[in-house]
Formats: C-alpha cells, sequence, structure tokens
C-alpha cells in the first residue's frame, strides 16, 4: 500500500480517539445492534401470523411511503433546526414503539394490522432521523475527516447488521421474540445519552443561518447543479432499482425455490452478506480519495458479474460466495458515494443534500422491489436476476465514466457566499 494512503488511513483511525464522534459511535453501535435485533424478531413474528409474500411486502411499503412524502421535509428541518434535539426525539419515539410492539406480543394480542400501523410511524420517525443523522456525522469532525467518520459510520452500522440478528436469534429462541422488542427499546438509551452529550453546531454568520431556511428546493437544485453529487445519486439509484430487490426482497424465495435449501441455510446466506458488507465498510478506510474512481468502477463491475453468477449457480458454496462479493461491493459503492457528497455539500444545505440521498434509496426501494419481483414472475427468477446484473453493469458503468476526473471539481455553490469551513469540536 502506498504511503499517502497509510497515512490517510490512520487519520481515519484517529477518529476513535476520546471526543464527541467517539460517544456518538458507541451510542450508535448499541442503538443499531438493538435494531437489527428488532428486525430479526419482527421478521419472525410476521411468519407466524401470515404465509402471504403480500403481506411483508405491505410493511415495507409501510415503512417506505412517509419516507417518500417526508424525508425532503425531515431534511428542511435538520437544517434549520439543533440536529440532536432531533434525533432525541425521533429515538423516544421509536422506544414507545417498540415497547408497544413488544407488549402486544408478549400478551398475545398481536396481529398483522399492528405491525404494518407501527411500521408506517416507524416510518414517520425515520423520515426526520436520517437526514439529521446523516448531516450530524460531518458536525462532529473537521472537514478533511469526513470521508473517515463517515467510513467509520458505515462500519459500525454494517457489523450492527451482522450481529444484531444473530444475538436477537437467540433471545427469541431463549425469552421469546417480546423480549427482543424490549431490549431494542432499551438499546436506545445508549444513543440518547451520547447525543445529549455532544456540542451544538456552531452558529454560522447571518446570511448562512438564512440559507439555512431557504426551503427544500435548494437540495434538488444543488444536487442538479453539481454534477459529482448527482452521478453518486445516480449510482444509489442504480442500484436500488436493480440489484438491492433481487438480494433483500427476492432472497427467501430465491433459496426456497431455485436453489431448493431450508431456513438454515437461508440464515447462513444472509450472514454472508452480512459480512461482505461489513468489510465493503471496513475497506472505506483503506481507499483515499485519488482512488475512490476506480475502487467504484471495480466494486460495480464485480457486483454485475456476481449478481449475473447467482442466477446460474445451483451449489451453497458458490451462492455464498456470490452474496459476500455483492454485499462488499454494495457497501463500498454506497459509502464512497455518500462520502463524496458529504465532502462537497455546504453546511448549510447538509440536510437537504442528505435528504435527497435518502429518496435515491428509501424512496425507490418499494417501487424498485415491486417491479423486480413482478418481473420474477413472469420471465422467471434466474432470468431477472440476469436482467438485473447486465441493467445495473451498464448503468453504473456509464455513470462513472461520465463524471470521471469531475469528481475531483471544486463544489458547486448556489449562492455568492462564502461558506465558512466546519469548526473543530472537542
Amino acid at each position: 500500500m502506498k504511503p499517502g494512503a497509510k497515512s490517510w488511513r490512520r487519520e481515519a483511525l484517529a477518529l476513535l480517539h476520546a471526543g464527541p464522534f467517539r460517544r456518538y459511535l458507541i451510542g450508535t453501535s448499541i442503538s443499531d445492534t438493538g435494531t437489527w435485533m428488532q428486525v430479526m424478531a419482527q421478521g419472525w413474528v410476521m411468519s407466524t401470523l401470515t404465509d402471504k409474500a403480500i403481506m411483508l411486502g405491505l410493511v415495507n411499503f409501510a415503512a417506505g411511503l412517509p419516507m417518500i412524502f417526508l424525508t425532503m421535509f425531515g431534511g428542511s428541518v435538520a437544517d434549520q433546526f439543533d440536529k440532536r434535539r432531533i434525533l432525541v426525539w425521533t429515538q423516544v419515539v421509536q422506544i414507545a414503539l417498540a415497547l408497544v410492539i413488544g407488549f402486544l406480543i408478549f400478551t398475545g394480542r398481536i396481529q398483522i394490522w399492528h405491525i404494518i400501523a407501527v411500521a408506517g410511524l416507524l416510518g414517520i420517525a425515520f423520515a426526520f432521523e436520517h437526514p439529521a443523522l446523516s448531516a450530524l456525522v460531518p458536525e462532529l469532525v473537521r472537514r478533511e475527516e469526513i470521508a473517515g467518520a463517515v467510513a467509520l459510520d458505515r462500519a459500525v452500522f454494517h457489523c450492527a447488521r451482522l450481529v444484531g440478528p444473530s444475538v436477537g436469534g437467540v433471545i427469541v429462541a431463549i425469552w421469546g421474540a417480546a423480549m427482543a422488542f424490549f431490549v431494542n427499546a432499551f438499546s436506545f438509551v445508549a444513543l440518547i445519552i451520547a447525543l445529549v452529550s455532544l456540542p451544538p453546531r456552531p452558529v454560522g454568520s447571518q446570511e448562512e443561518e438564512a440559507q439555512r431556511a431557504s426551503g427544500i428546493k435548494d437540495g434538488f437544485r444543488y444536487i442538479r447543479a453539481d454534477k459529482p453529487s448527482l452521478a453518486m445519486v445516480g449510482m444509489i439509484a442504480t442500484m436500488t432499482i436493480f440489484i438491492f430487490p433481487t438480494v433483500s426482497v427476492m432472497m427467501p424465495l430465491y433459496v426456497r425455490d431455485v436453489l431448493h435449501f431450508g431456513p438454515n441455510l437461508l440464515g447462513y446466506l444472509m450472514a454472508c452478506s452480512g459480512v461482505g458488507s461489513v468489510f465493503g465498510a471496513i475497506t472505506l478506510v483503506s481507499i483515499p480519495p485519488p482512488r475512490r474512481l476506480g475502487g467504484m468502477m471495480a466494486a460495480a463491475l464485480a457486483v454485475s458479474v456476481s449478481v449475473l453468477g447467482l442466477s446460474r449457480v445451483h451449489a451453497f458454496v458458490f451462492a455464498a460466495a456470490s452474496l459476500v462479493v455483492i454485499s462488499f461491493g454494495l457497501s463500498l459503492i454506497f459509502g464512497l458515494s455518500n462520502t463524496i457528497v458529504q465532502e462537497r455539500a455546504p453546511s448549510h444545505l447538509r440536510g437537504r443534500v442528505s435528504a435527497v440521498m435518502g429518496l435515491s434509496f428509501f424512496g425507490l426501494m418499494p417501487i424498485a422491489g415491486l417491479g423486480v419481483t413482478s418481473l420474477a414472475d413472469a420471465i422467471g427468477m434466474r432470468t431477472a436476476l440476469a436482467a438485473s446484473a447486465l441493467g445495473y453493469g451498464v448503468a453504473a458503468i456509464f455513470i462513472l465514466s461520465r463524471i470521471g476526473r469531475r469528481l475531483d471539481d471544486r463544489p458547486t455553490a448556489l449562492t455568492s457566499a462564502a461558506v465558512p469551513e466546519v469548526a473543530t469540536v472537542s
């Protein structure tokens, strides 16, 4: 590895020293682990209430619909008000909802409509949480440390994604599904404590503070004007349309109907996916800015080839290897795209820019899930996987080849006022 890459990685890991960012990481790691425990437990509860796939789709749709309509408003709120307070209140809402579902399961009163209704309420909370959380991380470090902070934040998220379902499975097996919801409710306390301990955002100039209240449209205007940021939004949207439905929504049916495996091997395959995501997030720390374009190009090609391979394999070991590569590549591309956008965005627009990024994933996911699954019903799952692989490969390479060296262009300024650098916090 080149000396410059080693130096960049050391600087990123230095963020783990005592300070507000480390406190945030500790809190979010505990909270994220609890959330993934609840996701696993909810899936188990749903499997005991219905055998209809459309009901699972309704839960996903109920959670995604509020985000489509409210995420941009949530981004505007994040730019105008204290992100810490927004996040504390969203954690309180999630605590209450986890306790409600846990109580209904514990008393044997749980019904499908309860889970769908709570999913909708969680979607509202997520619409405010996601842009605030994405915009908070860059405020906890200096501008030149944003890339490392985003990489570490993604690594923690994916580690929780790997650990949470495993711990949740043990808890469900020993104490029942309700306990997983109760433990998740308690896990939010760690993040609330971390958020309360963080310093407030430095107050900018009068003009900058006025720009924070300039409206939702400025987020779209900035992304449209800044071509590298627009390309990164396009990369996330392309993954959401072609790849994520094939490796998340369709995976249980793929394992059961195509590979003819049981639920135990489904669990192992999902664990392989989690391992790939963790390594992808960790690898972010090792990629300095000059190598980002090449890294994204290689990852996109690897994802396309692996999804194509997934459409042909029959053995467990080849399916597992394909999922490791796919999840590694997706995690790497998602992290690099988010890093590039966050580094380029002016501080007064970060909430709204994060909301646009969120829409390219959460907003498209319910629609993409319906589209790809319908295609699979019409032409067969293996053929649909192959079509998705080819479509993603062509679209991703086209976007990256067009943007090329422009990733190094100076960020677009929508106003003549200079945007101050992020102050160091301690």
